[in-house]
């Protein structure tokens, strides 16, 4: 086995010294100290500071608040990605399967995902304004009583789930179309010959399981993207009417920034991630095993 060079090892760490030294600084410290904040009372403000262990943990389990926080943003969750990934492929083969105008559609489902989320929740607050929300109006032309999107619990999480498969769809469907683009065009020749012709054969036979890395790849970043939802919570809502729209991100942020509650906050963070990271491990075992075994 050839002996490294101690030149090439002492130039390797150089260079990689700074990246190294910048993740230790930005993501690794600062992971450690939540996590040790989680384990305690601490407040900003309060020089005491009592050591909860586990118990901090616990509590959760009995904060109503975090709770009901956890459930709206499964519910979200549910609603969201499954939805955003199922539109973005279908978007993405309508467009690959056009004759033209590819560019400016792509640009068209594209367009929310450059735009900026406070300019545009703007723009979705009057569309679903209860009186003269556009939305609104059109249900009563065709004879529909009108809805109050954002202002009822019994559908406001529906109407931010709208919204956040509106901001999804079109990074998906880019991502998808990058996946239909590297399929060989000669497997389609070749299904053909073997019988295959309609186009649902086709899309079951080879699209869908070529495009299984992408699949994989979008469902993931869908996952990690609704389950991060703050923006359109903090700007339409601010998790009302009467806490029905409260998301874990925006429990987490109105107890550290808000109440000051660093020990708490900091525990809500702790178990954030680690449910996040369970249901990516989750995810990609099931669709890992769709994409080898499917």
């Amino acid at each position: 086995m050839p002996r490294s060079d101690p030149h090439e090892s002492r130039a390797a760490w150089f260079l990689c010294g700074p990246t190294l030294l910048l993740m230790l600084l930005l993501l690794v410290l600062p992971t450690i100290a939540v996590f040790v904040l989680s384990l305690t009372d601490a407040e900003l403000g309060e020089p005491v500071v009592h050591f909860l262990g586990l118990d901090a943990y616990a509590d959760l389990l009995t904060d109503r608040s975090f709770l009901g926080a956890f459930r709206h943003t499964a519910i979200y969750v549910l609603l969201v990605a499954p939805a955003s990934v199922l539109i973005g492929l279908g978007l993405a083969m309508l467009i690959e399967a056009g004759a033209g105008g590819r560019a400016f559609f792509r640009s068209v489902y594209f367009l929310p995902v450059v735009s900026l989320v406070v300019a545009m929740a703007s723009v979705w607050q009057y569309l679903m304004h209860p009186s003269f929300g556009p939305i609104n109006i059109a249900l009563r032309m065709l004879g529909f009583a009108g809805v109050n999107w954002l202002g009822s619990s019994d559908n406001v999480l529906a109407a931010l789930a709208v919204i956040g498969v509106w901001q999804a769809v079109g990074f998906n469907m880019v991502l998808f179309l990058a996946g239909l683009t590297a399929i060989d065009r000669t497997l389609y020749a070749a299904a053909e010959m073997d019988g295959i012709r309609s186009a649902w054969d086709r899309f079951r036979v080879v699209t869908w399981p070529m495009l299984g890395p992408t699949t994989l790849f979008v469902s993931t970043i869908s996952v990690i993207n609704a389950v991060k939802v703050f923006e359109t919570v903090a700007t339409l809502t601010q998790g009302g009417p009467a806490k029905a729209s409260e998301t874990l991100l925006w429990v987490i942020y109105q107890e550290g920034f808000v109440y000051l509650h660093i020990g708490s906050a900091s525990a809500m963070a702790v178990v954030f991630i680690a449910v996040l990271l369970f249901l990516l491990v989750i995810q990609t075992r099931v669709l890992d095993k769709q994409v080898h075994y499917g």
